[in-house]
C-alpha cells in the first residue's frame, strides 16, 4: 500500500538510488508512471508493504518502507526493488548503481554531480569545501533522510576523500 511519506514512522527503511544525470521532464513522468504501479505491487513474503517512493530534485530515486505497519522487506523483495530500478535504468538510459559520483549543492540552489576524482579535483581548487552541502545517499531510515540527506561535507563518508 502506497502512503505518504509523513505517514511512515521515522524508523522506515529507506534506499536512495542516484542518477547519473538529471531526468527530462518527459523522463520523469515515464519513471513515475513505473514507479507507482511497481509500488502498489510490491511484496515481502506475499504480504503487501507499506511503502513510499518518489524522485526527488529531479535525480535521486527513494523507495521507503514502514516495517512497523506491514511486513518488512525481505532479500527477495529488496532484490526485486533494484530489479526494477535497474530495468528502469536501462529503458531511461541511466546508471542509477555508481556510488561514486557524488552530488552536491552549488549556490545553494543547483544540484551538481562530480566522478569521485572531478570532486576531489575541486575541493583541492577551492571550488568546494568541507562547509559544501553533500547529498548522503547512504541514509537508511526516514528520519535519517529527513535530517541528514543533505549534510555539509565535513560530516559525511564523502570527506574520507578530500582529507
Amino acid at each position: 500500500m502506497i502512503l505518504d511519506l509523513i505517514a511512515l514512522e521515522d524508523s522506515s527503511r529507506v534506499w536512495i538510488y542516484q542518477a547519473n544525470r538529471e531526468l527530462s521532464y518527459e523522463e520523469l513522468d515515464f519513471a513515475r508512471d513505473k514507479l507507482f504501479p511497481f509500488l502498489e505491487q510490491w511484496t515481502s513474503h506475499n504480504q503487501s508493504l507499506c511503502v513510499y517512493g518518489n524522485i526527488f530534485h529531479r535525480r535521486f530515486l527513494g523507495l521507503f518502507v514502514d516495517g512497523s505497519k506491514s511486513s518488512s522487506p525481505s532479500g527477495c523483495s529488496i532484490d526485486s526493488s533494484v530489479n526494477f530500478i535497474k530495468t528502469l535504468g536501462a529503458e531511461l538510459n541511466i546508471d542509477f548503481f555508481n556510488r561514486m559520483i557524488f552530488a552536491y549543492f552549488e549556490n545553494e540552489e543547483d544540484i551538481i554531480t562530480a566522478s569521485k576524482d572531478e570532486f576531489i579535483q575541486l575541493y583541492s581548487e577551492g571550488k568546494i569545501n568541507q562547509e559544501t552541502m553533500v547529498f548522503d545517499n547512504l541514509v537508511e531510515t526516514k528520519g535519517d533522510f529527513l535530517k541528514r540527506w543533505v549534510i555539509p561535507l565535513k560530516d559525511s563518508w564523502h570527506a574520507n576523500f578530500v582529507d
